[in-house]
């Protein structure tokens, strides 16, 4: 199932798409909220004073308008709660052999500069992600640093790089993911805590990871709001054991010689609970 905003709240969650299917199969159904129908679904929620929310999680969405309805929608609620937290993946792409490639319309990509990235307190972009935001290519961890900083001066508090091309200390076999946490204190001191970590490659195409990511970044921030390193830690150590059991049980269906299809490679959620509620560390961060 696809889920693209999710806020939460002690009554529940609003859906806006539900669908089965993704880009990762030939065909997908179901249905997906317009703008207008999203208004409509957050007035009720008004008229019931069932519209107070802690957290609002975004994430993939195809439609400029509905993307401005969200920036709305995110803006009243925090005139309400001042400590909403709204987490943000801008999914609009990715590189495939070092070629960038949006998968969303390109008239996206001003809506997440210029509304959605300034109201947002986490944002989760891949690496060709953070460089349509800032307009600046990464080559290296400087440049890397440097667009994280440039994204915090957008808005957002934290700013974690999910997925780069950056050559890893550990060598070819290991992807390196890359977090910055910036907190201004009452007196006006800005401290900045930044990371790295360094996963093992898992050699199969999954859908669901950047989803998967967020919400439990979502909930690792809200457990430890000031030690991201922590947070980044217990969150990829959970992925890594998610897809760890995901390749190994797809690698059984297909049988020995064939490679998964999709439908194999479905992230093994439930059969990972314990691992997502509790992982045990097996990706360290390096403070950078």
């Amino acid at each position: 199932m696809t889920y693209d905003l999710i806020p939460f709240t002690p009554q529940g969650f609003l859906n806006t798409a539900a669908c089965y299917g993704s880009l990762g199969y030939d065909h997908w159904k179901g249905q997906v909220l317009n703008s207008d129908e999203l208004h409509e679904l957050y007035e009720g929620l008004k008229l019931n004073n069932v519209n107070h929310y802690d957290y609002v999680l975004t994430g993939y969405t195809r439609d400029k308008s509905f993307l401005a309805m969200v920036v709305d929608i995110v803006q009243e609620l925090k005139q309400q709660n001042s400590n909403l937290v709204y987490v943000c993946d801008p999914v609009m792409g990715d590189k495939w052999s070092g070629e960038g490639y949006m998968y969303v319309p390109k008239d996206l990509l001003p809506v997440y500069k210029d509304k959605v990235v300034p109201v947002a307190d986490i944002i989760t972009p891949n690496q060709f992600e953070a460089e349509l935001l800032t307009g600046r290519k990464i080559h290296t961890e400087k440049e890397a640093i440097e667009v994280m900083d440039m994204l915090h001066n957008m808005g957002p508090e934290t700013v974690v790089i999910t997925s780069s091309d950056l050559q890893a200390p550990s060598g070819d076999d290991y992807l390196i993911a890359l977090g910055s946490h910036r907190k201004t204190s009452q007196d006006g001191t800005t401290v900045t805590q930044r990371i790295r970590m360094e996963s093992p490659k898992v050699d199969a195409v999954f859908v669901g990871t950047g989803d998967l990511f967020a919400a439990m970044l979502l909930a690792w921030t809200h457990k430890h709001p000031d030690n991201l390193k922590v947070a980044c830690e217990k969150t990829v150590s959970a992925m890594q054991h998610v897809l760890q059991r995901t390749i190994t049980c797809a690698k059984a269906q297909a049988g020995e010689g064939n490679k998964p299809n999709s439908a194999q490679l479905e992230l093994r959620m439930v059969q990972s609970k314990k691992d997502i509620e509790n992982p045990e560390i097996i990706i360290k961060a390096t403070v950078l």
